[in-house]
């Protein structure tokens, strides 16, 4: 199991964003796709990651003095480039779950990008891609 290789067990259909986006768009997306990370793509290269809980950590609480209309417009103008987390910690296709896992442990993340090796997104795996992996081994 532990010599399985990413590309095997990645997702292929990865939804990215570019740094420009803007943060409603990236939480409609997030909520219409049902994901919990974008990866943020500029130039065919990953250059940062997104993840549902930054976008909820960038709106305002309830506790704040600005009027509905000043809210959604400041919301309309932040970009994801300002709340991503930069060069996100990746993955290669051929590197083993093992390896993949190892990461995703010792950096307490729950997905990584994969990469290959001129920076192109074309995949990730996750913590659930992992779940899955081993729930089809323990049931052969």
């Amino acid at each position: 199991m532990k010599q399985e290789l990413v590309r095997n067990w990645m997702s292929r259909e990865v939804v990215t964003v570019s740094p420009e986006t803007t943060l409603p768009e990236a939480h409609r997306l997030v909520m219409e796709k049902r994901i919990r990370r974008l990866p943020v793509v500029k130039d065919g290269k990953l250059v940062g990651i997104v993840t549902r809980s930054d976008i909820r950590g960038a709106q305002p609480s309830s506790a704040t003095v600005l009027n509905v209309w000043e809210l959604n417009y400041l919301l309309a103008r932040l970009k994801v480039e300002e709340i991503m987390t930069p060069n996100p910690h990746t993955v290669s296709p051929e590197a083993t779950i093992g390896e993949a896992a190892q990461v995703m442990l010792e950096h307490k993340i729950g997905a990584l990008p994969v990469v290959e090796k001129d920076g192109q997104v074309i995949g990730i795996i996750t913590e659930s891609d992992i779940f899955s992996m081993v729930v089809k081994e323990w049931h052969k």
